[in-house]
């Protein structure tokens, strides 16, 4: 299979799609582009599927935050998923630890 086949070669017929697109659409597009990554990141983390029980499980979501996300489209909001457990507090908390001693407070 060519990469042809699966992503659009960009060309005239494709710049002209894509210029009457509404914005709507691709802002669409975009939030369900994002949503699906983050939903594949979550479930690396967790080792798991949404709702799939397994003795790998490492973590399990914890709802969702929701963000606004500025694009060239317009504002999109976004469903983050949480985590119950994670380094990203402990992440979090270390990144701000550095900045503070960068900063010689």
């Amino acid at each position: 299979m060519a990469a042809g086949d699966i992503v659009p070669v960009p060309g005239a017929r494709f710049e002209d799609t894509l210029e009457s697109a509404s914005p709507d659409l691709l802002r669409e597009m975009i939030k369900g582009f994002a949503q699906r990554m983050m939903d594949a990141e979550v479930e690396v983390r967790c080792n798991a599927g949404y709702g799939e029980v397994t003795p790998d499980r490492v973590n399990s979501r914890n709802g969702y935050r929701l963000r606004e996300w500025d694009t060239r489209a317009g504002t999109i909001e976004l469903a983050i998923p949480k985590l119950r457990q994670g380094p990203e507090k402990e992440k979090e908390t270390s990144e701000t630890d550095v900045t503070i001693e960068a900063i010689g407070a």
